[in-house]
């Protein structure tokens, strides 16, 4: 692989291996098992595994290989570790680095599954969390001491898209030694170079951008082959959170086609925060790359593109939210994003439902919010859709 690749090209051909049938496309090792010539070649491996070399599809499998080798190749780390799920990666990420009476420091801005894990798993077991208003770099400098282990954050928060600086942070991190942990699911790998401002690691749920069509669940870790080899894998590999080969095969799919998706989802999002932008009937339109977010001008120095999600407060709370999602015709109510379908969904109703109503405050989750990921219809059609709901409300 040349290095100089630029990522269209990286995203075609990078981690392939291919048998003995000389096959164009990658090749599905449906096995969770492996033989060996003999005893001796059986310990051997289970001693020390070679790069080509696997024991037991929990461990490692061809397949999925190929899919860590193509996205860590994307995104710039030595290595990556595959996920069941984006919420095993995060998971792993965290748990797998951490012990009773480590200190870890987060934005407050979280996907609801990801705030259980700090809130609820990692303090059960003696985690210190410290969480913070993720845009405040004077919280953060505030929350650090000595000796805390990491700091994770959303580099686009879920759902109200706050942009962390993250050199800043990474700064902050690294001068009390803390590892850097980001979930960029909303920014794209395309969209969002976290490794060159500073991320040690990197997660995704895969089962967004990344396959992109609805189909699978999946995630990934990605940093230093030291971090994914000898932190990341003794822990997923002893509880199970592996990727399936047929779901890294979609993932390796998902992958060729994935700059092109999501820039054409990314100028229709901009297209129709643009629209909406100052509608009477809408209190706020949150997209990163408007003039008048609050973080504007990070976004473009750290995004190329403002990404393809897009939150719109409804005057008129809750009532005023379902009347519009109910009378949408191409857009649909779902809880996923990253999709080639346009999928629109009430965070307070449903993946921030578990949080108080002080907590969804505090977050600026308020009873009108809508969260619109923008797919790859037409965005004169999606325009005039959203308009004509709209004019339902």
């Amino acid at each position: 692989m040349s290095k100089d690749w630029k990522p269209r090209t990286k995203l075609v051909h990078t981690g392939i291996r291919r048998s003995q049938y000389g096959e164009v496309s990658e090749a599905i090792f449906l096995t969770q098992g492996f033989v060996y010539d003999s005893a001796e070649a059986a310990e051997a491996r289970f001693l020390k595994a070679g790069e080509d070399e696997f024991i037991y599809a929990r461990y490692g499998n061809p397949t999925v290989r190929m899919f860590e080798d193509r996205i860590a190749a994307l995104e710039g780390t030595e290595d990556a570790f595959a996920t069941a799920s984006g919420m095993a990666a995060v998971n792993g990420a965290l748990t797998s680095m951490l012990r009773a009476g480590d200190h870890v420091v987060s934005s407050r801005a979280l996907f609801g599954s990801c705030l259980y894990i700090l809130e609820e798993v990692l303090t059960r077991y003696g985690v210190d969390v410290t969480f913070v208003d993720g845009p405040d770099l004077d919280q953060w400098r505030a929350a650090v001491r000595p000796g805390t282990k990491a700091v994770f954050f959303e580099s686009l928060s879920n759902p109200t898209l706050e942009v962390i600086d993250i050199r800043a942070v990474s700064d902050i991190a690294h001068a009390v030694g803390a590892t850097v942990i980001v979930d960029n699911v909303f920014s794209t790998p395309t969209f969002s170079r976290a490794v060159e401002l500073g991320a040690d690691v990197v997660v995704y749920s895969t089962t967004k951008h990344i396959d992109g069509q609805g189909r699978a669940l999946g995630g990934v870790i990605l940093g230093t082959r030291e971090f994914i080899r000898k932190t990341v894998e003794p822990y997923l590999k002893h509880t199970g959170a592996a990727m399936s080969p047929f779901t890294a095969w979609i993932m390796l799919k998902g992958l060729e086609t994935l700059d092109l998706r999501v820039r054409a989802q990314a100028d229709s999002a901009t297209r129709i925060a643009q629209a909406l932008s100052g509608d009477p009937r809408l209190s706020r339109v949150i997209f990163p790359h408007l003039r008048d977010h609050p973080q504007h001008d990070l976004a473009t120095a750290q995004m190329e593109k403002g990404g393809t999600v897009l939150s719109l407060d409804l005057r008129g709370g809750q009532a005023a939210a379902f009347r519009f999602l109910n009378a949408l015709r191409i857009v649909t109510i779902s809880n996923n994003l990253g999709d080639a379908k346009s999928i629109i969904t009430h965070p307070a109703t449903t993946t921030h439902q578990r949080l108080s109503e002080d907590q969804r405050a505090a977050l600026g989750i308020t009873p009108g919010l809508v969260r619109l990921s923008v797919g790859l219809e037409d965005a004169e059609d999606l325009l005039a859709d959203l308009t004509q709901a709209l004019d339902a409300v």
